[in-house]
């Protein structure tokens, strides 16, 4: 392959590895510890044991932040403009016109793409993970102040019961104490034991924590709250105890969220006088504090959500009054040909989470977005972060939506062109090798191919890569050295290597993925584990 001509580099620093060395150990088993030093479009450059720059096709693409293509010229000179101009990176508490720009060009476009006109407000954020914290945190705020109006309101029911009964304009008849299961007390002591008893059973119920909805194979990240949300056992066992807990709801299973509400709810005793008469009601409590959803299952190994199965989510949670919060973090920002993937299949959120392409591949920002019905002012005083809402990231985040709604929405189109070329080739891929490729899922440009099961193979190298969890990754070196493609497997589903490269993707491109994939099909094919410790062809 060509290659351009060698470039200057920093000299190689020799002291010892301190940064993350386990890390690097890791990726030097699976051929992937090498260093880029440049960027453009779809490609990203390493330099050769020669001294000359390796152009590597990016299939992972930032794992899925650089849609627009690794330093888009316009993206550049826009932060080039801004730091010549002194633009304020820290100018906290003050107002940030630019900040309520990038949100009304967010509800502009939602709008248009839900049919909706309701506005939804903005909590900006550095990354995808910080962005789902907030929508966490403002789930259980939105719960907490529903939850006091609820104590409130049986306070309130329980004195104009009191009344009553001491008025002598209603009873407590033993039905109620049979509903309790206790006899009933002394004349005299009636309403005090029953109102304490309530009291007690109340508190018992109130004191429950917040449990959160997850689907099986979800990942929302890896911070204190958020890993606890994300389905991988291997990074949410080890932070349990810190944060709320999760139930994780079967993929494409509607009858499973019947079976998990029936297991988990919570409810509240009330008292109500009627006809003279002192009685127990029941009120729901709000246990469930929101239901995340991914429309794209991105590390949980490109899985897609099917329209049946997020109407049944939708239809679920507005029963049970349930926030949905839809992490659109890697498939949203025109991935698979639409702001919101989730907008594709008629599924609504009370709360979405961006990240991701939204920094244009420069800047660090996210947003965490709150439909007006359910948004409580009193969070943007308990929330803040240091570097959110800051002028560079947000005209760069504009400049991106810009780029994006161009020429009529032309990026949303060639992404869907773009991820249907990319999916012929993986489709036509498992065609011709049904034996060692499972399945290809995904939409638009956020692709997954899934291997079989190779633990059982004959050979030793790919047996124990099967077993001791490097399988993808050992391919992703493959694919590297021998081929100058770069991917990864998903981070919970490791048979499964993601393709999530950005607009620019060339049918020469596609064509030198389905070279390597072929080539590495027929080494799991004759379980030829040895081709893939041959040394690289540069």
């Amino acid at each position: 392959m060509d290659h351009t001509d060698s470039v200057s580099t920093e000299p190689e620093f020799t002291g010892p590895e301190l940064a993350e060395p386990y890390l690097r150990q890791v990726l030097g088993t699976a051929g992937l510890a090498v260093e880029y030093v440049r960027a453009e479009n779809n490609t990203l450059f390493r330099i050769g044991e020669d001294g000359a720059e390796i152009p590597v096709v990016d299939f992972a693409g930032g794992y899925g932040s650089v849609l627009l293509g690794h330093n888009h010229p316009a993206i550049v000179d826009r932060a080039r403009e801004l730091l010549a101009e002194g633009t304020p990176v820290h100018a906290q508490f003050s107002r940030h016109p630019y900040a309520n720009r990038l949100a009304s060009e967010l509800n502009r476009i939602i709008h248009r793409e839900l049919g909706t006109e309701e506005p939804y407000f903005a909590i900006f954020a550095n990354t995808g993970a910080e962005a789902v914290e907030a929508a966490v945190k403002h789930a259980e705020l939105d719960r907490g102040i529903r939850l006091a109006a609820l104590q409130e309101e049986l306070a309130v029911h329980r004195e104009r019961a009191r009344e009553a009964v001491a008025s002598g304009t209603a009873a407590v008849t033993a039905d109620v104490y049979a509903r309790l299961g206790t006899d009933a007390p002394a004349p005299g002591d009636g309403f005090d034991a029953l109102a304490a008893e309530l009291t007690r059973r109340n508190a018992e119920q109130l004191a429950h924590p917040p449990l959160f909805l997850s689907l099986e194979g979800g990942f929302h990240g890896k911070l204190a709250a958020s890993v606890q949300l994300t389905h991988n056992e291997a990074y949410r066992v080890p932070f349990k105890s810190l944060a709320a807990q999760a139930r994780f709801v079967p993929r494409e299973r509607p009858e499973a969220l019947k079976e998990i509400y029936a297991q988990e709810r919570r409810a509240v005793w009330d008292l109500t006088v009627s006809d003279g008469r002192v009685e127990i009601t029941e009120h729901e409590f709000p246990v469930f504090c929101g239901f995340l959803v991914e429309p794209i299952q991105g590390e949980g190994g490109i899985h897609v959500l099917s329209a049946e199965f997020a109407g049944e989510i939708q239809r679920f949670c507005e029963a049970i009054d349930c926030p949905v919060i839809i992490d659109e973090i890697q498939s949203g920002l025109g991935r698979t040909g639409t702001l919101l993937a989730s907008s594709q299949i008629g599924l609504r959120g009370d709360y979405y989470t961006l990240a991701k392409t939204l920094g244009g591949g420069i800047a660090k920002t996210s947003v965490m977005l709150v439909r007006e019905a359910r948004y409580r002012k009193e969070f943007e005083i308990v929330h803040s972060s240091t570097f959110a809402k800051d002028s560079f990231s947000c005209h760069i985040a504009l400049k991106v939506l810009e780029l994006l709604e161009a020429d009529g929405g032309s990026a949303y189109r060639r992404a869907a062109e773009r991820g249907e070329a990319l999916r012929a080739v993986l489709d036509s891929v498992r065609a011709d090798f049904p034996e060692v490729v499972k399945d290809v899922r995904g939409k638009g440009l956020m692709l997954g191919l899934e291997f079989h099961d190779h633990s059982g193979s004959s050979s030793t190298i790919l047996r124990e890569a099967a077993t001791g969890g490097l399988f993808g990754y050992v391919l992703a070196g493959h694919l590297l050295h021998r081929h100058d493609i770069r991917t990864f497997p998903t981070a919970s589903a490791l048979s499964t290597l993601r393709f999530e490269p950005s607009l620019h993707l060339s049918d020469k491109e596609i064509s030198q993925l389905d070279l390597g994939l072929r080539d590495i099909c027929g080494i799991l094919r004759d379980h030829a584990g040895e081709r893939l410790m041959g040394a690289p062809v540069h």
